[in-house]
């Protein structure tokens, strides 16, 4: 049975939920993403020192060409024509990480924040593996929406910014 979940029909079976009576709108999401890292990483961030090339050029690049293949990589996600993407990544000397967010803006039927989690998840990966080769122990953190607009249940917006608080798992803050 579908027990309030959209995307199971009665029998339980998986379905892609049906829009076609939904009306198109303006619709934006936002999303971040962290990678924290190690002060003499993200100073080789900074000074283009890692040996792959310029980490925040191509992060930004991956995270565009993800978010147009978040239909191909998530499961009845519904291919959207997006009008635009745009990454803004830097550098958080506080927070010891390679700060992501992701804008992703469509007019459509169904909302873009798969798209903009799909773009930073991705844009932090490729930072990862950009920096791989100097530190192993980088951590992907913190990925979530910020905002969306649009559609039927309106406008959310997170309570910002939250801070990085687990030293656990923080390689900056060593053992």
């Amino acid at each position: 049975m579908s027990r309030g979940f959209s995307h199971f029909d009665d029998g339980g079976n998986a379905v892609m939920v049906d829009v076609s009576d939904k009306p198109e709108t303006q619709r934006e999401a936002v999303a971040e993403a962290l990678v924290r890292c190690k002060a003499e990483t993200l100073g080789l961030i900074r000074e283009g020192g890692v040996k792959k090339g310029d980490v925040l050029s191509v992060a930004r690049l991956a995270g565009i060409m993800g978010a147009k293949q978040t239909a191909a990589l998530i499961p009845l996600c519904h291919p959207l024509p997006l009008s635009a993407v745009s990454l803004d990544l830097s550098l958080d000397e506080a927070a010891s990480a390679v700060r992501i967010r992701a804008t992703c803006r469509t007019d459509g039927k169904t909302g873009v924040e798969m798209e903009a989690l799909t773009a930073v998840s991705v844009a932090a990966l490729t930072v990862y593996d950009m920096i791989k080769a100097v530190q192993k122990d980088a951590v992907i953190d913190g990925i979530r929406l910020l905002e969306k607009t649009g559609g039927k249940s309106g406008t959310f917006k997170t309570d910002e910014p939250r801070p990085v608080t687990d030293t656990n798992t923080d390689p900056a803050a060593g053992p």
